[in-house]
């Protein structure tokens, strides 16, 4: 588990409009991420009004939602949040694997960054400290997305 995030850059994201896809599986723990990453953008000066929130039933349906939304060509970036967590079996790595490829895809295909914020844990107390917990991802996914929406903005130009 890595704890070294890299520092937030200072920019003007007044301007920067992105789209949200999130699961509704273990809606409790993508809530968290999505009101910390939400928070994290409007704080940074992202009008309410350009960040688009749509739901989708679970993560292997995040994909298709973020590849709907990007076909419009009205966002700087994407953000995809999600919670894998094991169980009996190894289907949440699958699906993660199986995510996490389609995410590099559809965001080179779209010429638009994705932030994949799909969490993959082997347990509920991984993934609680990863969205409601000590660990911030929900805040490190929005940085993110900040950071690459602003240089797709200047690479675009």
């Amino acid at each position: 588990m890595s704890l070294d995030a890299p520092k937030s850059r200072a920019l003007d994201a007044s301007r920067l409009s992105f789209g949200i896809i999130a699961s509704r599986f273990n809606e409790t723990l993508v809530d968290a991420l999505v009101e910390r990453a939400q928070a994290t953008l409007i704080a940074a000066g992202v009008k309410a009004s350009r960040i688009r929130l749509e739901r989708v039933p679970g993560s292997h349906e995040i994909p298709y939602g973020i590849d709907a939304l990007l076909r419009s060509g009205r966002f700087d970036c994407a953000l995809a949040l999600g919670v894998l967590i094991g169980g009996d079996t190894n289907h949440h790595e699958m699906v993660g694997n199986s995510v996490s490829q389609a995410l590099q895809h559809i965001s080179l295909a779209r010429r638009t960054p994705v932030i994949n914020g799909v969490i993959v844990a082997n347990t509920r107390v991984q993934a609680e400290d990863r969205t409601i917990g000590r660990i911030n991802r929900g805040v490190e996914f929005a940085q993110a997305a900040l950071e690459m929406a602003a240089l797709h903005r200047r690479l675009r130009r």
